[in-house]
């Protein structure tokens, strides 16, 4: 229809695709969990987008994530659970209800003041629906450091937290030492154990320090990759390939390019 609004033209793409007798094979076949790592994948895409600073990009990016909203409400509508529309409406109300300084007749807030209130806005919800647990709600799909910052967050708000990053450091230094013990063992199931206790106090390390623990290793990754990338760039000048180097050439070519502050 010419005077279509462009969600709901959006919305009939996305029937026209499951349709049982005319729709796209590969759409008819898909379901919850097998769309949820595109979902996922979407997110970070459009994370990236911002990153880039390119307003195309994001404005495509953004696009790719509203149809993966538009494609699970498709099959709930399909399902008889919910659609589209309940989908908005919930988020409305919700938005609503935790902005009352906005919508109602709260006095105005800060910013520090409007996250406390959201946090206790959260709770309250989470006791409506029998989640009594400081830790329940977390999202069990999250990436594993969002997930562990995220829990590390909530068992601080009940307290059980320690007082200052510098006891978060001597807790890694004990769990460095119980690797150090492990490793002579070499029992790699034990390692593992070792290894996650040591990424999760490095977790709330960040915390501590007022940081996003998944941006400080993406941050790193991108470092890494510009280091790395620089070192093999030196070494086809010189003819040579990583694989043909030795470990003490591409540490001096590394210590090269930190030095060019990359």
């Amino acid at each position: 229809m010419p005077n279509e609004a462009p969600i709901q033209a959006l919305i009939n793409v996305m029937a026209a695709l499951r349709d049982p007798e005319t729709g796209c094979p590969w759409d008819k076949e898909q379901d919850f969990a097998t769309i949820a790592p595109y979902t996922i994948e979407e997110a970070y895409e459009v994370r990236a987008a911002i990153a880039a600073g390119e307003p195309a990009q994001l404005k495509d990016e953004l696009g790719d994530l509203l149809f993966q909203v538009v494609y699970h409400a498709q099959m709930a509508q399909e399902r008889g659970w919910f659609g589209f529309d309940e989908v908005a409406e919930t988020i409305k109300d919700k938005m609503i209800r935790r902005h009352p300084h906005v919508f109602g007749d709260e006095a105005a807030r800060t910013a520090g003041a409007q996250t406390a209130a959201w946090e206790a806005q959260k709770a309250a919800e989470r006791a409506s629906l029998a989640q009594h647990g400081a830790l329940e709600g977390v999202a069990e799909a999250l990436p594993a450091l969002k997930r562990a910052q995220k829990l590390t967050n909530r068992a601080a708000r009940v307290k059980f937290d320690w007082p200052d990053a510098e006891a978060v450091l001597d807790k890694l230094d004990e769990e460095v030492a119980e690797l150090r013990a492990e490793l002579a063992a070499r029992k790699p199931e034990r390692i593992a154990d070792e290894l996650g206790d040591m990424l999760f106090v490095l977790v709330n390390l960040a915390r501590k320090l007022g940081q996003d623990a998944e941006t400080c290793l993406e941050g790193a990754n991108e470092k890494f990759i510009r280091r790395f990338g620089r070192v093999e760039a030196l070494l086809a000048a010189r003819g040579k390939t990583p694989r043909d180097s030795s470990l003490e050439e591409m540490e001096d070519l590394w210590t090269l390019a930190k030095k060019e502050g990359l």
